[in-house]
C-alpha cells in the first residue's frame, strides 16, 4: 500500500520568537508607547476636524464676532456732545479749549447746574459760557447764574432764554445763503481785531451793540449788551473744531473768552431740566379751552357710537335661484377681454372653439389635430388645404381685425353645416 508524501512542520514556525539580547525590551510605560498614544491622539483631533471642519470653522467665526462685538462694546467712548471741551470731532470745542489753556485760562468743563454755581461761586470774575441748545434752564437758574458770574457768553441762545434773562437782546431770523462772510462793522475792539468771519448757518440777533450784520440788516451774528456783562454768538462754527481755523473765528473766540483767568463751560442736560422745580406739567402747557374741549368731545363721541352702532335685526339668508345664459357668459367674458386688451386670450379661444365645433360636425373624432381638422374640412368644401389653413391659424392684430376674423370663422362653420 502506497503513502503520499507527509508534510512535516519547520521547527522554526513551533519556536517562539525571544527578542534578542541587543534589542530593547518593550515595557509598559515606555517611550515607543507613549509616541504611539500621542500620535492617535493627534490623528484622531485631525479625523475630527476634517469631519466638523464646516461647524467648526462657523463656532471660530462666530467667536471671533462676538469677541469683536464686546470688545467694541466695552470699549471706551469717546465724547459726541456738541461743543464739548472733550469732544475732539468737528463740532466739539477741545481745539478752542486747549488755546486758551496755552495762554493762561483755565476753562472748568461743569456737568450740572450745581457744579456751575459752585465753580462761579469761587470764582465770582470768572466767564461763563453757556450753551443750552435744547432750553433745559428756566428762568431763576439763568438768573442765578448770571448774577454769579462775571460775564457771561450764550451761544445761539433760545427764544425763551433771551426771554428770561430780559437783555433787551432778541432773535432776528437767520444770516441769509448768499451772504458767506460777515464784516465786523462795529465799533467793538474785540470783533474788529478778529476781523471777517462765516456766516453760514448762522442766526441773527438784535439789542445792545450787533456786530457782523449781513448788507441791509441790523440785526448781526454777535450781539452784547450795553455794559459788556452779556455777549450773545449766533453760531457754533465760531467755537468749534471744524471752524476754528476759518477766518477769524479763532480770534473771536480767544478775544470773547480770555477777558478773564477761568472760564465755566456750561453745557447744560437732561438732568438740569429734570431736576428743575418749575419744571411744567401737561395741564400747565395745555390752555384753558381744553377743559371745556375734553368733555364736549366725549360726548360726541357717544353719540356717533349711538347713531352708528344701532341693530337693523339679524340677517335673513334667501336661496335665490339665478339662471344665467350662456349668451350673458360669452357676452361678460368678451367684455372682460375688451377691458383688458387681451387680443390674444380672445383669438387662441374663437380658434379652439371653431376647431372643436368643426371635429363635431365633421366626425374626425376627438384625437384629431387642427391640421388633421384643417384637411378635412378642405377636402369636405373642396377648396385648398392652404386657404382653410391660412384662415384658421390667422393672428389678427386689432380688435377690429378680430371682430372681422371671427365673423368669417362663424361663416366657415355655416358653410361646413349646410353642405
Amino acid at each position: 500500500m502506497t503513502q503520499g508524501p507527509t508534510t512535516q512542520t519547520s521547527p522554526d514556525l513551533l519556536t517562539p520568537k525571544l527578542p534578542t539580547s541587543g534589542a530593547p525590551e518593550a515595557q509598559p510605560g515606555s517611550a515607543p508607547a507613549l509616541r504611539s498614544g500621542s500620535g492617535s491622539g493627534r490623528g484622531a483631533a485631525r479625523a475630527w476636524l476634517r469631519r466638523h471642519r464646516g461647524g467648526a470653522a462657523i463656532g471660530a467665526a462666530a467667536a471671533v464676532g462676538l469677541a469683536v462685538v464686546i470688545s467694541t462694546q466695552l470699549a471706551p467712548k469717546g465724547d459726541s456732545l456738541p461743543l464739548s471741551v472733550h469732544n475732539a470731532g468737528p463740532g466739539g470745542a477741545r481745539a478752542v479749549s486747549e488755546i486758551l489753556g496755552r495762554h493762561g485760562v483755565e476753562v472748568q468743563d461743569v456737568e450740572s447746574f450745581d457744579s456751575a454755581t459752585a465753580a462761579l461761586a469761587d470764582r465770582p470774575d470768572a466767564t461763563l459760557l453757556l450753551y443750552d441748545r435744547s432750553g433745559f434752564l428756566d428762568q431763576s437758574r439763568l438768573d442765578e447764574l448770571t448774577a454769579s458770574a462775571g460775564r457771561v457768553v450764550l451761544v445761539t441762545p433760545r427764544l425763551g432764554t433771551l426771554k428770561a434773562l430780559d437783555t433787551g437782546i432778541s432773535q432776528a431770523g437767520v444770516v441769509p445763503e448768499s451772504t458767506a462772510l460777515l464784516e465786523p462793522g462795529c465799533d467793538l475792539t474785540d470783533p474788529a481785531a478778529a476781523g471777517a468771519v462765516s456766516g453760514t448757518g448762522g442766526f441773527l440777533y438784535d439789542g445792545g451793540t450787533v456786530c457782523f450784520s449781513p448788507p441791509g440788516n441790523t440785526a448781526g451774528l454777535l450781539a452784547r449788551t450795553d455794559d459788556g456783562g452779556l455777549t450773545v454768538l449766533g453760531s457754533t462754527a465760531l467755537l468749534d473744531n471744524g471752524g476754528l481755523a476759518s477766518h477769524g473765528h479763532a480770534a473771536l473766540a480767544l478775544r470773547t473768552l480770555g477777558g478773564s483767568d477761568v472760564v465755566v463751560w456750561y453745557l447744560p442736560g437732561l438732568g438740569d431740566a429734570a431736576s428743575a422745580e418749575s419744571t411744567q406739567t401737561l395741564d400747565d402747557l395745555a390752555p384753558d379751552w381744553v377743559a371745556f374741549l375734553g368733555p364736549w368731545l366725549v360726548f360726541v363721541a357717544v353719540l356717533a357710537i349711538v347713531w352708528r352702532g344701532r341693530r337693523l335685526g339679524p340677517l335673513v339668508f334667501e336661496p335665490l335661484p339665478v339662471v344665467v345664459k350662456a349668451v350673458e357668459t360669452a357676452e361678460g367674458r368678451a367684455r372682460l377681454y375688451q377691458d383688458s386688451h387681451a387680443l390674444d386670450r380672445a383669438r387662441d379661444n374663437l380658434r379652439a372653439g371653431t376647431l372643436v365645433r368643426l371635429a363635431q360636425a365633421l366626425r374626425v373624432g376627438s384625437q384629431a389635430t387642427a391640421d388633421d381638422v384643417v384637411q378635412a374640412v378642405a377636402r369636405h368644401l373642396g377648396r385648398p388645404v392652404r386657404d382653410i389653413s391660412g384662415l384658421i391659424q390667422e393672428r389678427p392684430s386689432t380688435a377690429t381685425r378680430l371682430v372681422q376674423w371671427s365673423q368669417e370663422l362663424d361663416k366657415l362653420e355655416n358653410e361646413v353645416r349646410t353642405r
